[in-house]
């Protein structure tokens, strides 16, 4: 079993910044691979979306909606952040980190437990 423990949301005015954390840790003696992790985002009565993503040579993709304002980035212990510029009310979601895995060798998706990011006009 592998545990995506995000951090970071929170209330915040148009045209500012926050900045999401989501680390990975796996059930000690667990052997997990991650292909890739991101961030998906809810906001109420809409689908759950996906907001950027970034794979395991490090290469990373934005929704349209959200290129040039966020970032994301990852360390080698595959703790992901996401920084988020230029915020607008539009942006207010639950933000769940996920990860494809491979996991005891078989594939296997997580999610984290979701982060409220509120954005004030």
């Amino acid at each position: 079993q592998v545990q995506l423990v995000e951090s970071g949301g929170g209330l915040v005015q148009a045209g500012g910044s926050l900045r999401l954390s989501c680390a990975a840790s796996a059930a000690s003696g667990s052997s997990f691979s991650i292909n890739t992790m991101g961030w998906y985002r809810q906001a109420p009565g809409k689908q759950r979306e996906l907001v950027a993503y970034i794979s395991r040579s490090g290469t990373t993709n934005y929704t349209d909606s959200v290129k040039g304002r966020f970032i994301l980035s990852r360390s080698s212990a595959w703790i992901l952040y996401l920084q988020m510029n230029s915020l607008k009310p539009e942006d207010t979601a639950v933000y769940y980190c996920n990860a494809d895995m491979t996991l005891g060798g078989i594939p296997t998706r997580s999610w984290g437990q979701g982060t409220q990011v509120t954005v004030s006009s």
